[in-house]
């Protein structure tokens, strides 16, 4: 007796399923590793920024987004229902944080709009 789930399934179709599983899974993994890369960055520059008046919307933004990050992470890491949901909002965060990061020549701002970039383009991917 066959798995009713695959029963009547070409062997193609079998593979093209496990394909796209295995495509989701590494779209998980990078999402997860762009996030915590961010969300590092974003606790680094956070800190660096914590004090100076004129880096209060960095300070914010960025622990903001770090937020983000770990709950975008934490949702791909446990493939819930939410991970796109989550991946939209991180990005939205991500963008936000980016723009003000790279209004500082601060080599911790710099390095945080990068990695912020990046989690952005991994997050758009995950949520679309």
């Amino acid at each position: 007796m066959g798995n009713s789930e695959t029963e009547g399934r070409s062997t193609a179709d079998l593979k093209a399923i496990l394909n796209i599983s295995i495509m989701e899974n590494k779209n998980f993994e990078s999402c997860i590793a762009a996030c915590l890369a961010c969300a590092a960055a974003c606790d680094t520059c956070a800190e660096h920024c914590a004090g100076n008046p004129d880096h209060q919307a960095c300070e914010r933004l960025c622990k903001a987004c770090a937020e983000a990050c770990r709950k975008c992470a934490e949702a791909c890491r446990n493939m819930t229902g939410n991970a796109a949901q989550s991946a939209q909002q991180c990005a939205d965060a991500c963008r936000a944080c980016a723009d003000e990061c790279e209004k500082h020549e601060d080599d911790h701002c710099m390095r945080c709009a990068e990695e912020c970039r990046k989690c952005e383009e991994e997050c758009r991917k995950m949520a679309s």
